[in-house]
């Protein structure tokens, strides 16, 4: 497959080539982030950057298997350079493989002898001790799954420059989720949740298993099995522990506690605080955890058509990130609203539901938004395909309408 073009990072990364800042591209492994290096230096090659100043290293790939740490990461770079080409570009995939990485892409950058972006799947990858070197001198790019609107365009569902959609394809969405690797195969179970689940347990053994040198896989396993049971319900690690209890494994919470970190760190799974909106301040109790993507769980699972609820807030929550909000679920009195998303000074609130058949269901869904004391824009998305509930000031769109745009429109409360 032909790497597709993904707009909305492109913009973003572009204009920080030829500026003094290393371009740091994280996320979960096979969600993109090697073809977006190969598309970056495609556009390069577009402006007429030539071959010999466009250093590549990927470390996933054997070739470059001889380049163990720093020592060697800097005698091959400095090797390649060439000073009568001009400065030269380096990108450097899955950059955490190489031992002092940060050591030489702080030497490089400070003798201002390339621009660099690198990869990497693991969130600590700026949070070590030797990453303060470049504290403040890079600028981070999260990469998540496709997008539906993504989906639609590496499926190939498109009109000349209109991205068409239809409820199968959404079905699809839910099922195989957004990870690229899946549109080189047949959309069936047979082929792609062997595909996800084999792609899941790569990940487990590369990125925390190894990694954190977990003595014990099968309690690991354990524990992501509950989280991805639950993905979308509020979730304690004594909650855990006693479900392991209840199979007669013994995990202390600290255990459980260090074994969800290792998940996070891999983007397998995501946290997602609590937030008194009447007490303006995040809860330390009582979170929840979204799936890193929804195709690998059904990989691992199974699919079930009875998680339809958690599958929805899942996908609205991985929209939100990717569309650059912070977010948190929100806590009012007994009442729970699904996200609060918010991005450079604005807020919203956001309920998720499959759909409002009843007076009951959007009463449940509306009051709760009714009751929040604030004027930031509120908002519920189902996937009612016909109808739409006008109440109270509190926009009510179809979830695939919603997601079908790159971006929510501007706010006139706001201009």
């Amino acid at each position: 497959m032909n790497d597709i073009e993904r707009p909305s990072y492109l913009r973003q990364i572009e204009p920080f080539f030829e500026t003094p800042v290393i371009k740091v591209l994280t996320g979960m492994r096979r969600v993109g982030k090697s073809s977006l290096l190969r598309l970056l230096m495609r556009h390069l090659a577009q402006r007429g950057i030539s071959e010999s100043q466009i250093i590549y290293i990927n470390k996933e790939s054997m070739e470059w298997d001889f380049i163990r740490g720093d020592t060697d990461l800097y005698r091959y770079i400095t090797g390649r350079i060439d000073a009568s080409s001009g400065k030269p570009y380096l990108f450097i995939d899955e950059v955490q493989e190489v031992s002092g990485w940060e050591r030489v892409v702080n030497s490089l950058l400070a003798d201002n002898r390339a621009d660099i972006t690198v990869t990497g799947s693991n969130a600590g990858l700026l949070s070590s001790e030797l990453a303060t070197l470049i504290a403040g001198r890079y600028i981070e790019f999260p990469v998540f799954p496709l997008s539906y609107r993504e989906f639609l365009l590496f499926r190939g569902v498109h009109s000349g420059e209109t991205v068409n959609d239809d409820p199968e394809e959404f079905r699809l969405f839910l099922r195989y989720g957004g990870l690229p690797g899946i549109h080189t195969l047949e959309p069936a179970d047979a082929t792609v949740f062997p595909y996800l689940n084999a792609l899941y347990s790569t990940i487990v053994l590369k990125d925390v298993v190894s990694r954190n040198r977990i003595r014990d896989p099968g309690q690991l396993d354990r524990i992501v099995r509950f989280v991805f049971d639950n993905a979308g319900n509020i979730t304690t690690a004594k909650r855990i522990t006693d479900f392991l209890k209840n199979q007669k494994i013994t995990a202390g919470v600290d255990k459980v506690l260090h074994y969800l970190a290792c998940l996070e760190q891999a983007f397998l799974i995501r946290r997602v605080l609590r937030y008194d909106i009447k007490g303006l301040r995040h809860l330390e109790l009582y979170e929840k955890y979204y799936v890193g993507d929804v195709g690998l769980r059904h990989g691992f699972l199974g699919y079930r058509d009875g998680d339809i609820n958690g599958l929805l807030e899942n996908i609205v929550y991985l929209e939100l990130l990717h569309r650059g909000y912070r977010v948190s679920i929100g806590k009012l009195g007994d009442r729970e609203i699904d996200f609060i998303a918010e991005r450079q000074g604005k807020r919203m609130y956001i309920q998720v539901s499959v759909a409002l058949t009843s007076g009951e269901t959007v009463e449940r869904e509306f009051s709760a938004l009714e009751r929040i004391p604030d004027n930031h824009p509120k908002m519920v998305l189902s996937l009612d395909e016909y109808q739409r509930v006008n109440r109270g000031g509190i926009r009510h769109e179809n979830l695939r309408e919603w997601l079908m745009r790159e971006d929510d429109p501007p706010d006139p409360r706001y201009d």
